[in-house]
């Protein structure tokens, strides 16, 4: 189900004449620096287009000046757009009032700042009270609906310290406890986590994961960082320019950018931590343990140009492998049957399992790697292919189907 949709939403900085005249050099492909130049119109954001799916992290991400800060505000029209259409559960809030938006600002959208965006004479308890404060909520139930979320975020015990107390890890804690006491649907984050030390700021994304799971919010997250995007966006938003360039999830983006620009963004990137195996696995060369024999199994070896061939069912379930040396041997002494054969000692891995994770196996194996799901061979993994899969940006794997 799509919590919000934006359809054609467009941010101009300027007056009315000049915003008209901005509008058409971008249908011509003008830079937003040679707009600028001739206009003396700004390009916020042009002609964004995406949904975002109830429960779902949505990164909008961009260096400086990619218009990732301007979208976010204009999603609960802290600025006003342009021009476009921005639906939250299907109500267009770029036709409501002032105070309709008040409403749905107040139920239904929190917003987390990079700043904290704490009041330095309030207790923490005060601060992750103050949004149920200003909607008329009863001192009793804020301070219990506060207290929840100060536990969920590990921060209870600190309910009475002042943020002057606090290290900036814990100042943003309670910006997000705060956000979440009013129980939004949809949270906003805007470079939440920029201020912070890397240590801190990886265990805020790790924070922010472990709380999505309790309590399945909308999210969308702004940041520049595109490790950070990976690590926590379900789908990411490329931004340059006030343009959207690609919007797919990590996987996509890192296996088929759109173009140069979004190339230059994954030159730094640990791929192995982003891609499964999945993008890494091969065609597998197998035969039926349970009908073929060695001379099947040869001649199979003999058409792939390989050495060994994996060993299925007649389920296709995963059962090991057979070599060339020890199909030979079995047809030299007139064996039909291969199942004295079969080695078992080759290693199994899931084809959602992160490349990461499997580096070490492989790296250790003498054998490639057989992908399985639900027990039936899929794919098989090898260590030539991992290695070209992590170090290409845009190639397949797709051409390779050989096991060895």
């Amino acid at each position: 189900m799509d919590k919000i949709k934006i359809e054609n939403v467009s941010k101009i900085f300027g007056s009315g004449r000049h915003i008209n005249q901005a509008l058409k050099l971008v249908e011509q492909n003008k830079s937003k620096t040679e707009i600028l130049k001739q206009t003396g119109a700004t390009i916020g954001v042009y002609n964004a287009n995406f949904t975002v799916k109830e429960g779902e992290v949505f990164v909008i991400m961009g260096l400086s000046g990619s218009g990732k800060s301007t979208l976010v505000r204009l999603l609960n029209r802290l600025i006003e757009p342009t021009s476009g259409n921005i639906y939250i559960d299907g109500e267009n809030i770029s036709k409501m009032n002032k105070q309709q938006l008040i409403k749905v600002r107040r139920e239904k959208m929190s917003m987390v700042f990079q700043n904290f965006g704490l009041f330095p004479q309030r207790t923490v308890l005060a601060n992750t009270e103050y949004g149920l404060e200003i909607r008329g909520i009863s001192k009793e139930e804020r301070r219990l609906k506060a207290e929840k979320a100060l536990d969920n975020a590990g921060l209870l015990p600190y309910k009475d310290q002042y943020p002057s107390q606090l290290s900036g890890g814990m100042q943003q804690r309670v910006g997000l406890a705060r956000a979440l006491a009013n129980d939004p649907d949809i949270l906003l984050m805007d470079e939440a986590f920029s201020a912070l030390d890397p240590l801190i700021r990886k265990d805020m994304q790790d924070e922010l994961l472990d709380l999505q799971q309790k309590m399945k919010k909308t999210i969308i997250f702004i940041t520049h960082d595109l490790n950070e995007a990976l690590r926590i966006g379900d789908r990411i938003a490329l931004m340059k320019d006030g343009e959207i360039i690609q919007i797919g999830t990590g996987e996509e983006i890192l296996t088929n950018p759109a173009n140069d620009y979004v190339r230059s963004f994954l030159e730094d990137v640990d791929r192995s931590k982003v891609l499964t195996v999945e993008n890494a696995m091969i065609r597998p060369i197998s035969i039926n343990i349970d009908i073929d024999g060695p001379k099947v199994a040869l001649q199979t070896m003999r058409e792939e140009e390989v050495s060994v061939v994996l060993a299925v069912n007649k389920m296709r379930e995963f059962k090991g492998y057979i070599t060339a040396d020890d199909a030979l041997e079995a047809s030299k002494r007139g064996e039909s049957n291969l199942s004295n054969y079969l080695r078992t000692d080759m290693p199994t891995v899931q084809p959602d399992t992160f490349i990461q994770d499997v580096l070490s196996v492989i790296s250790d194996s003498k054998t490639p790697l057989a992908v399985v799901r639900e027990q039936k061979l899929v794919g098989v993994l090898i260590r030539g292919v991992v290695i070209e899969t992590l170090s290409t940006s845009n190639e397949g794997v797709t051409e390779h189907e050989s096991v060895s």
